[in-house]
């Protein structure tokens, strides 16, 4: 050491140096902002397209921001939760109502579902370039997919991300002592009260790491740990309980009343809908409002992968079984309860009417089956690791078992680039979809102004037209549904009914070349009356004659 120099040890120097993300982290990272900001652009080209039911939410958002109402279920109905308007509502507060203001939260919410996954798959064993993978999977952003995330229509966007949660909870509680569970046992129990409230799709899941938890810390849940969980549970569904006991209602009433309405769909269509259809449907495979011969494959590898998956986890807790609570056999358990839980959101769903008679659309019904993909694609990874081992498989195993390795990698690898190239294919045809949906938002955007010109106030429209109107409008003007022969239809808010009633001045509008708009044109006319018609952006305005 040179005189008069004072050297830092090496220890010093080492802390100082700045950490790096590994590789596979950073690629994560990437792919992560990637799926955020496409999504974030398809929102400012009005991407997926808005409805009246999302208006109908952003319209429970409007009256929570102003504390002119606090509802607890979506308007018109009596069950799902209205979680959605309550993240919202401050936003509306500041911005005013728009479409982009009310899915800004849900944007947010597919960012904590990407987070959640990751962190997911790193604790039930995946290594780094398999979390990777399966960000990579969720990234994609098909018709349906983008459209189940996006939309604040009650009760999808909120159920991926809470059942990660509820997952990576349960490995936690498998794992850690008992001094630091109490915290996690409450907010499992808060999230999955939360979730009965918002929307009873995600129940299987609960159900099935529920009985996992029951089966591996029963003795710590006949304690502390048991009430603490119970109290949670109430808190979370708090709001559907004392509305339940206040108002006499049933919830678990409506929603089976609502799965079966109208007639019964043959068993052939049923099935068709839901194994068939649904799994690419739900995947992310599918182009916008069809699905191609060539993306059904997903059909059937789903639920060939599903039983694969399904086999490795209980083998490996065959194996573990009798030994220490290891993180490899908590691991095979929690993912074992994951594929149960989609096997049971996929039965559900094909033997309900709605799979039968509305496939394409109800397929959103399956949107948290995305939740099992860290345990669904795991066999396919592990047969894809060892391809960079062969050699040193046939020197332990023979040529006959390197052969095997390698047909099996080859034959996952497949599956996974065809996983990852559909998933692909059908968010281009998103991105080539969007300009339609882009001029369609203008035109809307269009008849707000020109009735906003005309100053008029209260109309009456079909079904699909008059909350999108209002909630456009802030209110401003307020629209009574009628069906296409112009008898009253189901009005979500009666309130707007009774003010549109009392306007003798009140408007009527419909699309352009719409049966509601045949049936107007019958009253136009001279004669007092009758209606004077504006044509906007192909949107038809009718004004009562004076």
């Amino acid at each position: 050491m040179t005189a008069g120099v004072r050297e830092e040890p090496r220890e010093t120097v080492r802390s100082r140096t700045p950490r790096r993300l590994p590789l596979p982290t950073l690629l994560a990272v990437l792919v992560g902002f990637a799926a955020v900001g496409y999504r974030l652009a398809l929102l400012f080209a009005d991407v997926p397209p808005t409805n009246s039911d999302e208006a109908t939410m952003g319209l429970a958002a409007l009256h929570i921001a102003r504390g002119d109402g606090f509802p607890v279920w979506f308007y018109g109905q009596a069950y799902m939760g209205t979680l959605e308007a309550y993240l919202a509502a401050p936003l509306i507060a500041l911005a005013g109502p728009s479409v982009l203001v009310l899915r800004l939260p849900t944007l947010a919410l597919y960012a904590l579902f990407l987070l959640l996954s990751w962190r997911l798959t790193r604790r039930l064993g995946g290594d780094r370039w398999y979390a990777l993978l399966v960000v990579a999977v969720l990234a994609l952003g098909a018709d349906r997919v983008v459209k189940n995330q996006l939309i604040a229509g009650g009760g999808y966007p909120e159920l991926n991300p809470a059942g990660a949660a509820l997952a990576l909870l349960t490995v936690g509680l498998c794992v850690t002592g008992a001094g630091a569970r109490l915290p996690r046992w409450a907010a499992w129990g808060l999230i999955a009260g939360v979730l009965l409230w918002v929307d009873p799709l995600i129940l299987p899941y609960v159900l099935t790491l529920g009985a996992l938890l029951v089966a591996w810390r029963w003795r710590e849940l006949a304690g502390r740990a048991g009430v603490v969980l119970a109290g949670a549970l109430l808190l979370g569904a708090a709001p559907m309980l004392v509305d339940s006991l206040r108002h006499g209602r049933n919830p678990v009433s409506a929603v089976l009343a609502a799965g079966g309405t109208g007639a019964a769909a043959d068993w052939a269509d049923r099935l068709y809908g839901g194994l068939v259809l649904g799994p690419p449907l739900a995947m992310g495979f599918c182009s916008p409002g069809r699905c191609a011969t060539w993306q059904l494959w997903w059909a059937l590898a789903f639920p060939l992968l599903l039983l694969l998956a399904a086999f490795t986890a209980w083998h490996t807790l065959r194996r573990t079984w009798g030994g220490p609570r290891s993180v490899e056999r908590v691991s095979a358990g929690v993912r074992l309860a994951l594929l149960g839980g989609a096997a049971g959101v996929l039965a559900a769903y094909a033997v309900s009417n709605a799979a039968g008679r509305t496939p394409i659309e109800s397929s959103r019904y399956l949107s948290c089956l995305a939740v099992a993909v860290p345990a669904l694609l795991w066999p396919l990874w592990r047969a894809v690791r060892p391809l960079a081992e062969v050699e040193s498989i046939k020197a332990t195993g023979g040529r006959a078992a390197g052969a095997r390795a390698r047909v099996a990698g080859v034959g996952a690898l497949a599956v996974l680039a065809g996983v990852l190239g559909t998933g692909a294919a059908a968010t281009v045809e998103v991105i080539r979809a969007a300009p339609a949906v882009h001029a369609e938002a203008d035109r809307h955007r269009s008849l707000v102004d020109t009735l906003g010109a005309l100053g008029v106030r209260h109309v009456r429209g079909g079904y699909w037209t008059c909350n999108r109107l209002t909630y456009a409008t802030g209110e401003n003007v307020l629209c009574a549904v009628v069906e296409d022969d112009l008898r009253p239809g189901f009005d979500r808010l009666p309130a707007y009914r009774r003010e549109v009633a009392a306007d003798p001045d009140a408007a009527w509008v419909a699309l352009a070349g719409s049966p509601l708009a045949a049936r107007l044109d019958a009253r136009l006319g001279p004669e007092p009356g009758a209606l004077d018609v504006v044509t906007v952006a192909g949107w038809r305005i009718y004004l009562p004659r004076r």
